[in-house]
């Protein structure tokens, strides 16, 4: 089984995010043996935002791609197979201003590739990267969960959801820590939520869907 670990925060070893992900990635390992782990630091090796040079190539319109279209497709290439190649995905990501951190969209913008990650049918898009399983460590400086208001204002899970759920992947698990930056007490009832949360999504096997049954 193949895991990639995928880390997103700017804090370093301050950052509550990186520690859950790492927790996940260790408590997943320790019930399955068998699990080799890839790293990616996307506050260390950034992909460029996605940009008209990204797309170039994809596009086909030219007999010959520019050098700095050949450099991104090479990067989007790299990063799309990464992901492909890995059953279970397990992704830190705090919450920066209501959403995900510009590194993770970054790299999130790179897996979305028609005929690689999912396609257009004449009943609309299909994904094409199911069978996978991917937990996602979220941490969060409020509380966003319990309330309407708190719900509206929170692009970070539902957003993750949303994009794996379009690349056809059903199982995507939150790891959650809310309220981390509301004093000593409440963080570390969210270390301690957060916690279970890691017993509950690493207790569970990974999906093992044929992707061709998910396309």
């Amino acid at each position: 089984m193949k895991l990639l670990h995928i880390d997103s925060s700017i804090l370093a070893a301050n950052s509550t995010s990186r520690l859950l992900s790492a927790e996940t990635v260790a408590a997943w390992r320790a019930a399955r043996t068998d699990t080799t782990v890839e790293y990616l630091d996307l506050a260390v090796d950034t992909p460029s935002h996605f940009s008209a040079d990204s797309l170039g190539i994809k596009t086909g319109v030219q007999a010959q791609p520019t050098e700095a279209q050949q450099r991104e497709n090479d990067l989007s290439e790299k990063l799309v197979s990464q992901f492909l190649a890995a059953d279970v995905v397990v992704i830190g990501t705090p919450f920066y201003n209501f959403s995900i951190p510009t590194q993770l969209k970054a790299w999130i913008d790179r897996l979305a590739q028609v005929g690689r990650t999912f396609k257009y049918t004449d009943k609309g898009p299909v994904g094409l990267a199911g069978g996978k399983t991917v937990i996602v460590a979220s941490t969060r400086g409020g509380v966003y969960s319990t309330s309407e208001g708190g719900q509206a204002m929170e692009h970070q899970e539902s957003y993750l959801k949303v994009i794996f759920g379009f690349f056809g992947i059903t199982d995507v698990r939150f790891v959650r820590a809310e309220g981390v930056a509301m004093g000593d007490g409440a963080k570390a009832t969210a270390l301690a939520s957060a916690r279970a949360d890691i017993l509950v999504a690493t207790g569970e096997a990974a999906n093992q869907k044929d992707v061709a049954q998910v396309a």
